[in-house]
């Protein structure tokens, strides 16, 4: 069973179950999204219901320090839905709390696991489709409404749904830290591009259109909320809009580009 699992001599993954390990979950969060007073959107009382209802509240330890958490809860058609996820940068907690959550979830025979996140972050999108074999399904505008925390800044909440289905062979290979690099041919096509701050529109006409994403959106809404905002408006039209469509993300290219392949 997953009740436990060791990432190396001095960090583990477990379940929680305690209103103090909730509460530490609380804090962590807090740190890391920076959450106006009422504006958190867990506390750790609901964390104790969901627990007790059967659903997934695991944290990551070094030592008796937690570095990680992820909350999840059970959706329809055999899935879970990860509705929280945050964790020290740079040391890897995060791709092990997706391990730990996997391996949770096939053994109450769970087959896919689903959650958002903002499209406008590179290294989300690289995480979660090269690094973690999922695939975006939905284009969800403005999904949360205003986010009262420091990284989002006030931006419209847009989303894009992404489902990680666990037996997949992309998903069995980013298990063993083999990442997810799509095939680009050479008639691909630039649908939104990147001058170093704001979107260029491009072309959309292509069977594959690649959709930039700007290097650091969270830096750039402090900085420059105008062009914060014309990127978020570029993204929805054109990656949104091809999804609408019925065009399949295939995955994320160079660290900058969503590959987008159009159904014919």
């Amino acid at each position: 069973m997953t009740e436990r699992r060791a990432i190396d001599d001095s960090t583990t993954i477990r379940e929680l179950h305690t209103n103090e390990e909730f509460q530490q979950v609380d804090e962590l969060f807090e740190r890391i999204w920076e959450f106006e007073p009422d504006g958190r959107p867990l506390s750790p009382g609901l964390m104790r219901a969901l627990t007790h209802a059967g659903n997934y509240v695991s944290g990551a330890f070094d030592g008796d320090l937690m570095v990680g958490a992820s909350v999840g809860f059970f959706g329809r058609d055999s899935t879970l839905h990860s509705n929280t996820t945050g964790a020290t940068a740079g040391r890897g907690i995060g791709f092990e709390l997706k391990l730990h959550q996997r391996l949770w979830a096939l053994e109450r025979g769970i087959s896919r696991i689903t959650w958002t996140y903002d499209p406008l972050v590179r290294r989300n999108a690289h995480f979660n489709l090269a690094k973690l074999g999922a695939r975006p399904t939905e284009y969800l505008p403005d999904f949360y409404g205003v986010m009262p925390d420091a990284i989002n800044q006030g931006d419209e909440s847009d989303r894009v749904l992404a489902v990680w289905p666990l037996t997949d062979p992309r998903v069995e290979a980013a298990v063993r830290r083999v990442p997810y690099l799509p095939a680009v041919p050479e008639d691909a096509v630039v649908g939104l591009g990147d001058d170093g701050e704001r979107p260029v529109e491009g072309r959309t006409d292509g069977r594959v259109v690649l959709v930039a994403v700007p290097e650091d959106i969270e830096r750039l809404r402090g900085a420059d909320a105008g062009a914060a905002k014309a990127w978020r408006h570029a993204v929805r039209d054109v990656l949104g809009g091809l999804m609408a469509e019925g065009a399949t993300v295939t995955g994320f290219h160079r660290r900058t580009y969503y590959v987008m392949e159009r159904n014919t």
